[in-house]
């Protein structure tokens, strides 16, 4: 019996149209996301300021995260101190008390801002799909241009409204430079 390795269908991702200017490509996010669009992404060369309310891609889960790991860090580092100090190797030094909470300030200040910061990079690197060294976007014709002078709206094709046709005429509609199909 002979063995056929299967191939993968080629499959249409979305529509990427691409801007001269950040203006353009603004107001176009604008429009797509009045005309019902709702997964898309922008691409370019620097921040845009506006962009990520038209998006609705901001994301606030961040700092309520790196305050948990703090207060968790700082509870940790504190416990950890009287665990020590009270429980496994208790030292009576000049008849101190075992749980002597004002030397135990430092560490603690300090493992809370080492979990923070821990959770916040963590927290960000995950909530980015990070690291992502793959993209379908990647494939689209010109899409280098992007990280030099052009700016580009990609609308994926697993959004409800997507239309391969329908889509393209809206993005053409809105005075977009070329559109390509993104395929992969």
């Amino acid at each position: 019996m002979a063995h056929h390795p299967t191939t993968i269908e080629p499959k249409l991702r979305g529509h990427i149209a691409y801007y001269d200017s950040p203006e353009a490509l603004l107001e176009a996010a604008k429009k797509a996301r009045e005309e019902g669009y709702s997964k898309m992404d922008a691409l370019s060369p620097y921040h845009i300021e506006g962009l990520v309310e038209v998006l609705k891609q901001r994301d606030d889960r961040v700092p309520k995260f790196v305050l948990a790991g703090g207060v968790l860090g700082a509870l940790g580092g504190f416990f950890l101190q009287v665990y020590v100090s009270a429980i496994d190797y208790p030292l009576n030094v000049g008849g101190r008390p075992d749980i002597s909470w004002p030397a135990f300030i430092p560490i603690t200040f300090e493992s809370g801002v080492l979990a923070a910061a821990l959770t916040a990079l963590i927290t960000m690197l995950t909530l980015n799909g990070l690291p992502r060294p793959y993209h379908e976007v990647f494939d689209a014709p010109g899409i280098e241009r992007v990280t030099d002078d052009q700016f580009a709206l990609y609308v994926m094709a697993d959004d409800d409204k997507f239309d391969a046709d329908a889509t393209r005429e809206f993005l053409a509609s809105t005075g977009a430079v070329s559109i390509q199909e993104v395929i992969s």
